[in-house]
């Protein structure tokens, strides 16, 4: 894999173009009990932190070969800075999404539609 196990991308869709300049961070919040590779303890909270490149994609959180446990995590975007770097007024100053990392062999990508005063996600590749 030639890019982080774990990416995500980010649209303002009340403008039509993708979102530059949102800070981003990928967070563990469990790992899954069967999973014996690596243990609670070892794993720090935040593993990662980036912000959103001209195209909206956040693409080098962990290095490719990072190996990413099984688990639950949670995508934590600022949007209200992105806003207010606009001079818009939002209704959500924080988008979080937590997902399930179930599969190491598969990338997971969170893309993330947003505007000010709604968002919406999905699974994407």
């Amino acid at each position: 894999m030639s890019k982080s196990p774990i990416t995500c991308h980010v649209l303002d869709s009340s403008i039509g173009k993708p979102a530059q300049g949102v800070a981003c961070t990928l967070e563990c919040l469990s790992l899954d009990p069967l999973d014996d590779s690596v243990t609670s303890a070892a794993l720090p909270s935040t593993l990662a932190s980036g912000v959103t490149d001209a195209d909206g994609r956040c693409s080098s959180l962990l290095e490719p070969t990072f190996q990413v446990a099984k688990g639950v995590y949670k995508m934590v975007f600022q949007t209200g800075a992105y806003f207010e770097s606009r001079g818009v007024e939002t209704f959500f100053p924080v988008v979080e999404i937590t997902f399930r990392f179930s599969n190491p062999d598969q990338h997971y990508h969170v893309p993330l539609l947003l505007s000010p005063f709604s968002y919406t996600t999905y699974r994407g590749s």
